[in-house]
């Protein structure tokens, strides 16, 4: 097995798959014990504007990324601009430990304030790993004892993480190979439409005329004209194909976007159909 996605319904397990699907505008939100791959992975799958690094900030404030004192200040600044990108619709990836269940929830209210939506990604390493990796960095000499307390405040906190913490998914790899086999994809969200290039029938306010609206829709398949065979009227063919009566037919693909009020005194509300 090589990574488990953790449903929220009842905490099952489900079995090996290599792609982890984000939506494209979401705060991303790495979990995991110093030394576990997060930022290795975010640089793999991630551009770097889009990452934001607790020790990169600590050393923006300090001059040392190593320095804890201030961690407050670090994540103030983090924090903000995580609050920017997500107000400009970009997405956002938090490369910390974020094994603090308080620390995840600051990130997710942050996320729903700018109506993005939270994934986690959790890196539950062997502690051993954890630390044999961080006595090859220099800078990283902390002993043993800081990631233990990481994985056990990580794996203390996981079946809390999608049931009750507020993310929209949660994927936990669990090995080497797991963070190995990832693939990221970005799934353009439901309200996105950019790859639609009409042609579109507007629909003005519909203020929840349920049956007016089925009749109407129901009209667009007979009362569209034929194609025209006499051009030699001479109103302007602007004009013509805005009266249906231009020598093009419909295409029958059109899109029908509603650009005014959708329900308020219909007596079938168009919502709820009844």
């Amino acid at each position: 097995m090589l990574f488990n996605t953790l449903d929220h319904r009842n905490l099952k397990r489900y079995p090996m798959t290599n792609t982890i699907k984000i939506p494209e505008l979401s705060l991303v939100v790495l979990v995991g014990s110093s030394g576990s791959g997060k930022s290795s992975f975010a640089r793999k799958h991630f551009k770097p504007t889009e990452i934001l690094s607790s020790d990169f900030c600590r050393g923006l404030v300090s001059d040392n990324e190593n320095d804890q004192t201030c961690s407050d200040d670090a994540f103030d600044i983090l924090h903000k601009i995580a609050s920017t990108r997500m107000k400009r619709g970009k997405m956002t990836v938090i490369d910390a430990t974020n094994v603090n269940p308080q620390d995840r929830a600051e990130l997710v209210k942050l996320a729903r304030e700018h109506y993005v939506l939270p994934v986690a990604i959790v890196f539950d390493m062997p502690w051993q790993l954890c630390h044999d990796r961080n006595e090859q960095r220099p800078e990283r000499q902390f002993g043993k004892h800081v990631v233990m307390r990481h994985t056990n405040q990580l794996r203390r906190g996981l079946r809390s993480l999608r049931k009750s913490e507020g993310f929209t998914n949660v994927h936990i790899l669990t090995s080497v190979e797991a963070v190995d086999a990832v693939e990221i994809v970005r799934q353009p969200l439901w309200n996105n439409k950019k790859d639609e290039h009409g042609p579109f029938d507007i629909i003005g306010d519909i203020h929840g005329c349920f049956d007016e609206l089925v009749a109407l829709l129901k009209s667009w398949a007979t009362r569209w004209p034929k194609p025209r065979t006499d051009l030699t009227s001479p109103t302007p063919q602007g004009a013509d194909y805005l009266r249906g009566r231009s020598g093009r037919s419909r295409p029958q693909n059109a899109g029908r976007p509603a650009a005014g009020d959708e329900y308020d005194r219909g007596r079938r509300g168009v919502l709820r159909g009844r």
